[in-house]
């Protein structure tokens, strides 16, 4: 497929926005039952929201470049019965606002507790908006894994394992900036969120290599004869039938050598995992915040690599039928 830098940045930049929504939250829960020390009034939380917006905007306005006529991009959530890109649609601006209200819960302090769990565990509505703003962070997740997952004839994202990278690889680019946010805004929470980060990434690096090499293995399931209807054991195809480009050809391929496939798979192997390990070790060992920040934008480069070998790699079944342009 041709990898558009458009859905790169939509993917890799909600991404980062979920995962660090849900490092901000996981944080407050653990100051809940008091393994961690709560900010209170402390603007972590709130500042901490805005930055996670922020991203999640930056995503959606990316979006909007990949759309031929952008003022009907409303018209994407009318199939959300059977479309997963309409349920992303629908889900995305449902999270945006969850974490808006969040921040606003934290800046505003609504924090008088409504009821409680069990005789001392007290819940007040900063953590029930938290806990709704998690369950359409993993909502997003499964809507925008799924509208490459479910796609039975590109057998390089058919597979669960599509699903698990956009959540772990998401989640790793979340807790690495909220390691980083930590150190400048809350010391005391760095080697939490650090931790969590080389955790998640190790766990994140598992999943995308069980990918790689499950796609290594496929044996494509169309051939020459049978895009073409032909059952001759011997066909070479010498022109795809006209002389020009296409739609077919410019949007199902990505135009560039196997050499050159191998160089970005091995780049954002480096970049999204070996180095961003090495940079958030280093950082928490000496409690540096430019390692820590270096170590995310290291990351967040390797992870523009690898959603554009994510796209790269997709074989079109077409492709066989317009693989010879003259």
């Amino acid at each position: 497929m041709h990898p558009a830098f458009s859905v790169i940045f939509l993917t890799t930049l909600i991404g980062v926005g979920q995962g660090f929504f849900l490092a901000l939250y996981t944080g407050q829960v653990y100051a809940l039952f008091n393994v961690l020390s709560a900010q209170g009034d402390h603007p972590f939380y709130a500042a901490g929201s805005m930055i996670a917006l922020a991203f999640l905007a930056a995503g959606l306005a990316a979006s909007f470049f990949h759309l031929g006529h952008p003022e009907r991009a409303w018209r994407a959530a009318a199939q959300w019965r059977t479309s997963w890109l309409s349920r992303e649609v629908i889900v995305l601006p449902s999270f945006m606002a969850s974490v808006l209200i969040y921040g606003a819960a934290h800046h505003f302090g609504w924090n008088i507790p409504l009821f409680t769990l069990g005789e001392t565990l007290q819940v007040d509505f900063i953590m029930l908006a938290g806990a709704a703003g998690t369950l359409l962070c993993f909502a997003l997740f499964i809507s925008t894994g799924m509208i490459y997952a479910c796609l039975r004839f590109l057998q390089e994202w058919h597979t669960p394992l599509t699903v698990s990278n956009f959540i772990l690889l998401g989640g790793a680019s979340g807790f690495a900036l909220a390691t980083a946010y930590a150190a400048l805004a809350a010391p005391e929470l760095t080697g939490f969120y650090g931790k969590w980060a080389l955790i998640i990434t190790l766990l994140a690096f598992a999943s995308r290599l069980a990918s790689l090499v499950r796609n290594h293995k496929l044996k494509p399931k169309s051939t020459l004869q049978s895009a073409i209807g032909v059952r001759h054991t011997n066909i070479a195809q010498k022109s795809q039938g006209f002389m020009g480009g296409s739609f077919n050809t410019r949007e199902f391929f990505h135009g560039k050598s196997q050499s050159m496939l191998r160089s970005v798979k091995w780049l954002f192997i480096a970049l999204t995992f070996a180095l961003p390990l090495v940079f958030l070790a280093w950082g928490l060992s000496v409690n540096s915040a430019g390692l820590l920040l270096m170590a995310f934008a290291i990351q967040y480069a390797g992870l523009i690599a690898e959603r554009w070998f994510f796209f790269a790699q997709a074989n079109h079944p077409q492709n066989l039928y317009y693989q010879a342009i003259s």
